[in-house]
């Protein structure tokens, strides 16, 4: 069964320094204000191709790791989290809509107005929208626990966004999918993929795509999970490139740097993280075998605006930064390996998002 692929955030990053045993150092750069498009921030970036170079000078590391809150999917409590960089719990909502009462909420977004969170349930086929203000479920597509192919039904949805338009973008997983839905209407409006064919041949078929990452210029990147990949498609649905990942089993949530690289993790025990370029060279990578900074099926990891780089750490059940420069965690939430829903606890955490400093809850 899958058990997890998944989210995205503000993928901005300020060049850092070269790392000790790596080709080279995660780069890139971007404004903190930049992030106020949270919930698409996932599209603050350039245009594919040769990577950028970058300018270290341009954005000065800000204090501290987390220069902002962030939200958490909590998916084995069946809740969603915002957390202060103090580690305080700001907002927080328990979910449950029937089907499978044990699946929770395995990502997390902001929309583009920064006043609701689109989550997907993909082990209860649904996603929805959440009016952070009424804690009020305001918007759904799918049918709790029934998994479908036919209009209204979903089977293992992940990675749910609002675009700036409205439209709704989900990867539908075993219907080896991407959907984009008008949520007024509840029709699909396009569809990247054949329904029900499992193969590798992008624009027109994928294997198990677990991520539809929307990114600048009204751009799709696709994960794949069979065969290790990653795809760019272009607003018409056309293919950019493909990027094979030799170094990931299980790749998850692929996110694109505005260096023109892809920072993707690998939903394995022991798990790493891995920026790669479009032609797949692999220019900075996190990995431990052994020890307390060993990751255990972490399924997302976002850029931060001062550098650093943030990820849940799935079956550590943990939150946790890393600093590129040490590659150190430099921040965690949550007890190493300890599931649990009293305070300083989490139970598999399966998505987070960025939330800029000064959005109101």
């Amino acid at each position: 069964m899958i058990q997890k692929h998944a989210v995205t955030a503000a993928l901005l990053l300020v060049a850092l320094a070269s790392l000790t045993g790596c080709a080279s150092p995660l780069s890139a750069v971007t404004a903190v204000n930049q992030v106020k498009q949270a919930g698409t921030s996932h599209s603050n970036s350039t245009s594919p191709g040769t990577p950028q170079k970058t300018l270290s000078t341009v954005v000065q590391r800000a204090n501290g790791p987390l220069p902002g809150d962030l939200l958490v999917a909590d998916e084995g409590n069946s809740r969603i989290l915002m957390m202060t960089p103090a580690k305080k719990i700001v907002w927080s909502m328990k979910l449950g809509f029937g089907g499978n009462t044990n699946a929770g909420a395995d990502d997390a977004f902001l929309t583009p107005d920064q006043k609701h969170i689109i989550i997907n349930e993909e082990n209860n086929q649904l996603i929805a929208i959440i009016d952070i203000k009424s804690k009020k479920i305001v918007w759904t597509y799918g049918h709790p626990g029934v998994a479908g192919s036919k209009p209204g039904y979903l089977n293992t949805p992940d990675d749910a966004y609002q675009l700036p338009d409205g439209i709704v973008s989900v990867a539908d997983i075993r219907n080896q999918r991407i959907l984009f839905i008008n949520p007024k209407t509840h029709a699909v409006v396009k569809q990247y993929g054949v329904t029900g064919q499992l193969y590798h041949n992008p624009p027109t078929s994928f294997a198990a795509p677990n991520g539809d990452t929307p990114v600048s210029g009204n751009r799709t990147l696709v994960t794949e999970i069979d065969g290790s990949y990653a795809d760019m498609l272009s607003p018409s649905g056309h293919l950019l490139f493909s990027v094979h990942l030799p170094n990931i089993t299980y790749p998850s949530d692929t996110q694109l740097l505005p260096n023109g690289n892809l920072l993707v993790v690998d939903y394995s025990n022991p798990g790493r993280i891995e920026e790669v370029s479009p032609s797949g060279k692999v220019v900075w990578d996190y990995y431990r075998t052994s020890g307390p900074g060993k990751l255990n099926h972490p399924s997302l990891a976002i850029a931060l605006p001062n550098g650093d780089v943030a990820l849940n750490d799935d079956y550590n059940d943990r939150v946790i930064i890393i600093d590129p420069h040490t590659n150190q965690i430099v921040w965690q939430y949550g007890h190493t390996g300890q599931a649990g829903a009293s305070a300083g606890y989490l139970a598999e955490p399966d998505g987070i998002d960025f939330v800029p400093p000064g959005t109101a809850y």
